[in-house]
């Protein structure tokens, strides 16, 4: 009995974040799609990263860009910057942690690119360093938080913050909006491939 009252606890949570993503943050979701498909379509691309499960994340949705998501369309340019270890454990060792996205986005980010930090916490170290620069080098910040936001709402075009104490309630909304923004860029970018009747 205790444990399925967990579980269902557990849920519960969950679904009242939803339902007041659904409430309060639509707006910035579909601004976070606009964004993306803008950027898709004048030829730039998104860099996604973040520590953890958020790190999974970014390389969960990069790949839902590059393969396909629900419909069959051309491959969209993400990159994950959490997933090539001989470029993470180098600058971790040569320099510091808190290094290893921001050289990544020195190195690959355009101006007009997308740069989409993910933390719950909204205070990661590497990721708020991330946003600084490609702020400077002229692209564009996408922040998917937890908590208040931290640091990162600051530093983000578009922060989409899911306010919550809870990391693993956190990353299972992150999960979702990634996926809902992802099925938004692409009915943006091709709304022939949906049924709209």
């Amino acid at each position: 009995m205790l444990l399925r009252h967990r579980a269902q606890a557990a849920f519960t949570v969950t679904m009242q974040l939803m339902a007041e993503m659904v409430e309060k943050h639509l707006d910035g979701l579909t601004a976070a799609a606009r964004l993306l498909a803008k950027a898709f379509q004048n030829g730039r691309k998104v860099l996604i990263f973040g520590n953890g499960g958020s790190a999974a994340d970014a390389q969960h949705l990069a790949a839902e860009f590059v393969n396909r998501f629900q419909i069959e369309r051309p491959p969209l340019a993400a990159v994950a910057l959490t997933t090539d270890t001989s470029i993470l454990t180098a600058i971790g060792n040569d320099y510091d942690f808190s290094d290893i996205f921001v050289k990544q986005i020195k190195a690959l980010g355009q101006p007009e690119d997308v740069a989409w930090g993910i933390s719950t916490s909204g205070n990661s170290p590497n990721v708020i360093k991330a946003l600084q620069a490609a702020r400077q080098a002229g692209l564009h910040t996408l922040a998917v938080t937890g908590r208040d936001g931290g640091k990162m709402a600051t530093l983000a075009d578009i922060a989409i913050i899911v306010p919550s104490p809870e990391t693993p309630r956190i990353q299972e909304v992150h999960l979702a909006i990634g996926h809902i923004i992802v099925d938004l860029v692409d009915f943006l970018l091709f709304p022939e491939k949906f049924d709209l009747s």
